[in-house]
């Protein structure tokens, strides 16, 4: 006898038009309700107000109401429900008091062009629905998701977009595990708009590439400072006006982290503390975060990227000694340059300082949540430019031998 297994019900995804709707109500869609109160609600008034004042043409405003919540076919039910309306809330006064043909064509015409206006809007809905599909796309291609733990770091990402409708802007970061060890980079490209854009995926492009390949620190900075040399003379070249376009990064390698047969990295039990080389290309310099408190890493300050021909320079390396319960934070001058209503800007290590003076150390993840909530509240939600807030330490456990949940947020 053949058992028949129940099938397991398959949460429906909602419609993007849908997710466009303001009026719900535990995730039920009541746009409707507005025009059905305001369709019942004008035949009560005119016969409240009498024969001297009728108001029942006020019924024209029923499908414009529909147009501005509804769906295209919800709009035209309520303009012809607006004209039986009418015709049977006028023929019931007496004939001295009827409002007539004209106020009937007046519905009709309403109801016809609130029709139209409908569409409009949800074809306005579709093409906005579909650029915030291809926004989507290029953020996720220029910040990808990365692994928890990879190459042997516990990390948390959150980038905040100073346009909330665009959603994307120059800043960027990446971790690339290698045979030579792991390298991490955030950066900011100068300016906004889709030339930052373009400008930090090629030396995201850049950077996963020479990161993986070269064995020194120094030659990966060299790449990326070449990159952007060869972005800018090709803007110029073309005639755009990314002539003066640089961007500050900050490259970060641990040698130690060497990941020889996979890219999920090394099993670091028993490490006390890793080595850190840091290269800063005039970027904001990472704060050390432990439980004695926070403080700014002593090093090089060099140019920002593509800077390099005002002043020809070596990229000279400090290194550092991370500990297991010690996490650098790395941010970009969304952070630091954040100002209240009165023009202070945001005071990012005393603020973690008293932020640990009142509790435990903090994980990665929870470190750059206490950062954004701070900076949100200091702005009240008003940022100028885009914020990018990364937190890395050396992986506590051993590797995880596939992917995970992601901890960047948006």
């Amino acid at each position: 006898m053949r058992m028949r297994m129940p099938v397991p019900r398959v949460r429906r995804e909602p419609d993007p038009f849908e997710r466009q709707h303001l009026l719900r109500v535990r995730g039920r869609n009541i746009a409707w309700l507005p025009p059905l109160v305001m369709l019942l609600a004008v035949p009560v008034l005119d016969w409240i107000t009498g024969g001297d004042f009728r108001v029942i043409s006020w019924l024209v405003l029923v499908p414009g109401v529909a147009a501005a919540v509804c769906r295209v076919w919800t709009t035209a039910l309520f303009a012809a429900l607006a004209m039986l309306m009418y015709f049977l809330g006028d023929n019931s006064w007496p004939h001295q008091y009827r409002t007539g043909l004209p106020d009937f064509v007046l519905v009709a015409l309403g109801g016809i062009l609130s029709v139209l206006a409908c569409a409009v809007r949800l074809r306005g809905q579709e093409r906005m629905l579909h650029m915030r599909a291809v926004v989507d796309t290029t953020r996720r291609i220029l910040l990808r998701q990365l692994p928890p733990d990879v190459g042997g770091l516990d990390h948390a990402e959150i980038y905040l977009a100073a346009d909330s409708e665009a959603r994307v802007g120059g800043d960027f970061y990446d971790i690339q595990p290698s045979p030579y060890g792991t390298r991490v980079v955030i950066g900011d490209v100068q300016g906004k708009g889709l030339a930052a854009v373009e400008a930090a995926s090629v030396l995201l492009g850049t950077f996963r590439e020479a990161a993986y390949y070269e064995s020194e620190p120094a030659t990966v900075a060299e790449r990326l400072e070449t990159r952007m040399l060869r972005h800018v003379r090709y803007c110029a070249h073309v005639g755009r006006d990314d002539a003066e376009r640089f961007a500050t990064a900050v490259l970060l390698d641990f040698p130690e982290l060497r990941s020889e047969r996979t890219d999920w990295g090394p099993d670091l039990t028993g490490l006390d503390a890793v080595t850190v080389d840091v290269v800063n290309f005039g970027h904001e310099p990472p704060l050390l975060v432990s439980p004695d408190g926070v403080r700014s890493l002593p090093l090089w300050d060099g140019l920002p990227l593509g800077l390099s021909e005002l002043a020809p320079q070596t990229p000279r390396a400090s290194t550092v000694r991370l500990a297991a319960d010690e996490t650098l934070l790395l941010v970009t001058d969304g952070v630091t340059e954040a100002r209240d209503g009165s023009g202070v800007f945001f005071p990012l290590r005393e603020y973690l300082t008293r932020a640990l003076a009142a509790g435990p150390a903090l994980d990665p993840e929870s470190l750059v949540r206490l950062v954004r909530d701070g900076v949100l509240a200091h702005t009240r939600g008003g940022l100028d430019d885009d914020t990018t807030i990364f937190a890395v330490r050396r992986a506590s456990e051993p590797m995880r031998r596939g992917p995970g949940a992601v901890h960047r947020t948006s």
